[in-house]
């Protein structure tokens, strides 16, 4: 079976892909079909890139640069990892024909290193340390595709959806924290056609599990840990072994998580099911099953986790307690459940967004509110976008882009178009 993952099959001509995938990238810019030639995961992401409005001839944003840059890049978690990088991919970075590249989970990269004339080629088209190589902003490419994905991918040519990038040919690894199941951010390889090839694409598979390897041997104990911002179906982390839960099992987890001393079944069925009559039977019945997920973790009288469980919700609670907003961004990855509709959910739900928009309104720092606003959950965020506005210079190409979108903001939710600026409304 031919490994979908991976750009071309052993033998193949690559002019002949470029040419046939170039014309079918044309056609799917034109009518919205694809086709083969294109990788299902190749067009997975064109559509998706498509859906985000990613510009086919766009640059890639640069969101970070100077101090803020310096401070985030050291408060990662992946500099731990840098040595790792270096001594598996960077000597290939050195040879004149590759970058390295490492990004966070967002797709700003951290590090992109190699060649000084290779560096300078990739400049023209943004791919530099700073900017945002998400598929949202540039479409398909190795490490925004990796990151959406969450696999390992070969990206070939011109099955990349931004024109800029169709010259190059890269392979990206996703790597995750081994004690939460958290999306670190990926290391990525970039050069020339030769690149398409089963030997590196295992080459920068390996070097992500390495460098969670060596995350995992200097961070402390294991433990549990529940993952569900972001996710409608939560994911349980215990002692490096992964697994995924269903939906309701998922809102069972984090309300007995966020409740350690435990919930009677009355409690619990009031926080599942609302209001409505459920009979006591089914509430046992889904307990049943999930204590034959994970054992002896789930007790019963009342109904509790026999061990800590630590969550993300908890983790973003925390960092906006310490007032590390930063950090918070960075491990909110969205909603908590978003599609549960379980009262103690919602509620929970709620209140951990509210307090991040306080926070990021309370901060005004641009930065800040521009990645909320980047976001598939803060897009639609009228109040965000006009804080923006009011928190960007005045002459900036940002500001100008953020005043046009607050203003469709406003005329989706039947306003005027128009809002007051708060510059203007201090000058009179």
């Amino acid at each position: 079976m031919v490994n979908p993952w991976l750009a071309m099959e052993v033998g193949a001509d690559p002019g002949e892909r470029i040419r046939t995938v170039r014309r079918a990238h044309e056609a799917f810019l034109a009518d919205g079909t694809v086709a083969p030639p294109v990788r299902q995961v190749v067009a997975d992401s064109w559509r998706r890139s498509a859906r985000a409005c990613a510009a086919p001839d766009g640059i890639a944003p640069v969101e970070l640069d100077g101090a803020a840059l310096h401070s985030y890049r050291e408060a990662h978690p992946l500099a731990r990892a840098m040595p790792v990088f270096r001594e598996l991919l960077g000597g290939i970075a050195q040879d004149g024909a590759h970058l390295l590249a490492v990004c966070d989970p967002q797709g700003r990269l951290l590090w992109v290193e190699g060649h000084r004339g290779v560096l300078h080629r990739a400049e023209r088209m943004n791919f530099m340390v700073g900017a945002r190589w998400d598929e949202r902003h540039v479409g398909t490419n190795a490490p925004g595709t990796a990151l959406a994905a969450d696999h390992a991918v070969q990206i070939f040519a011109t099955e990349h959806y931004n024109r800029r990038a169709q010259p190059w040919t890269c392979a990206a690894a996703p790597v995750h924290d081994q004690r939460t199941g958290r999306l670190l951010g990926a290391v990525d390889i970039t050069g020339g056609d030769h690149l398409a090839t089963p030997h590196c694409l295992a080459l920068v598979q390996a070097t992500a599990r390495a460098a969670e390897s060596h995350l995992s041997a200097s961070a402390r104990e294991l433990g549990t840990f529940l993952t569900a911002l972001g996710r409608d179906e939560a994911l349980l982390v215990r002692d490096g072994e992964r697994l995924r839960l269903g939906r309701r099992h998922s809102e069972i987890m984090v309300l007995l998580a966020h409740h350690p001393d435990g919930l009677t079944g009355d409690q619990l069925s009031l926080l599942l099911y609302g209001e409505r009559e459920m009979r006591p039977v089914t509430l046992r019945a889904e307990l049943c099953r999930l204590r034959q997920l994970v054992g002896p973790l789930l007790r019963s009288r009342p109904y509790r986790l026999t061990s800590p469980v630590e969550t993300d919700l908890v983790t973003v609670e925390r960092d906006l307690t310490n007032r590390h907003l930063v950090a918070a961004l960075d491990a909110y990855r969205g909603p908590l459940l978003p599609s549960s509709e379980a009262p103690g959910i919602r509620r929970l739900r709620t209140a951990l967004e509210d307090r991040m928009r306080r926070a990021l309104l309370t901060t005004g720092d641009p930065d800040q509110l521009r990645a909320w606003a980047h976001t598939p959950w803060g897009e639609h965020d009228l109040e965000i976008r006009e804080a923006l506005v009011a928190a960007l210079p005045e002459r900036s190409p940002a500001r100008t882009a953020s005043l046009a979108a607050a203003g469709r903001l406003r005329l989706e939710y039947g306003l005027t178009s128009e809002f007051p600026d708060p510059r203007e409304a201090a000058r009179h």
